[in-house]
């Protein structure tokens, strides 16, 4: 079982993308998330097996951020020696300190952000960069956090760049002058679905992040996660579906749902 027949390009940056991609949240944050139920943090060799076990399924992208905790500072090393395997995605404007978010959308900060995730990670590139919008979408795209990027994707620090908003008339301007969005699309929540329509008119990407509702997804007679992914990548705007999980067997069984939904859309 493997999703590596099934890999989607994003948009027209060139980049192949297995269609469920590996959330790390829980690898480094476990204050102020809204999962149905508490966890403890994994250990680095829970972590370590979970990404060997998600790269033999064929999973290459691992989503991160600065507001993950200490996601990112986790990762770098235990990503030793696998850079080519994995495509990485992290953000910038969001930070987590003390329980507390804060948002800074400056070129500064957009810059010492890109800085410090490039050395957390042990890496001297970042695959995809996406803004983590704080639900203000258009005035944060009128700030300088887009242009910075733009300017470090030129400099080859970055290869493709984005927004994780949370309204219409965010993700259609921000795929408008960039690469790629991720949007919040499952089965309760669809209303962001004409920003999965213009992606696929104008050959952007899109990531999926709460494609089973944070866990909360729950149908009577049939499998929600194979629900909910039929949903989800059915749509042919969707390049990666975003699968927070720290449980091996959770993480099986996604893949599984997947691989068995993408069988039939064949």
């Amino acid at each position: 079982m493997t999703l590596r027949p099934y890999y989607r390009a994003l948009g027209d940056t060139g980049l192949q993308l297995s269609p469920l991609g590996l959330g790390t949240v829980k690898f480094g944050r476990n204050q102020g998330v809204k999962y149905p139920t508490s966890f403890e943090l994994p250990s680095d060799q829970q972590i370590r097996s979970l990404l060997a076990q998600a790269h033999d399924l064929g999973i290459n992208l691992l989503d991160t951020a600065p507001a993950y905790g200490t996601s990112e500072e986790r990762l770098g090393p235990l990503l030793a020696g696998q850079r080519s395997d994995w495509l990485i995605c992290t953000k910038v404007g969001e930070e987590f300190s003390a329980g507390e978010s804060s948002f800074n959308f400056s070129a500064a900060h957009t810059r010492r952000s890109i800085e410090r995730s490039l050395r957390r990670l042990h890496t001297d590139y970042l695959d995809m960069v996406l803004v983590h919008s704080d639900g203000n979408d258009l005035q944060v795209l009128d700030d300088e956090v887009y242009p910075t990027l733009q300017q470090l994707k030129q400099q080859g620090l970055i290869r493709a760049f984005g927004f994780s908003g949370k309204t219409i008339d965010g993700g259609i301007r921000a795929l408008q002058q960039g690469d790629c969005a991720m949007v919040t699309y499952n089965l309760n929540e669809q209303g962001e679905r004409p920003v999965l329509d213009f992606a696929l008119s104008h050959n952007k990407g899109i990531l999926i992040k709460k494609a089973l509702a944070s866990g909360h997804l729950c149908l009577d007679g049939e499998d929600p996660v194979q629900q909910g992914l039929r949903l989800v990548l059915g749509h042919r705007a969707v390049t990666s579906a975003i699968i927070g999980t720290i449980t091996p067997r959770h993480l099986e069984q996604n893949v599984q749902a997947a691989a068995a939904v993408l069988e039939q859309q064949e």
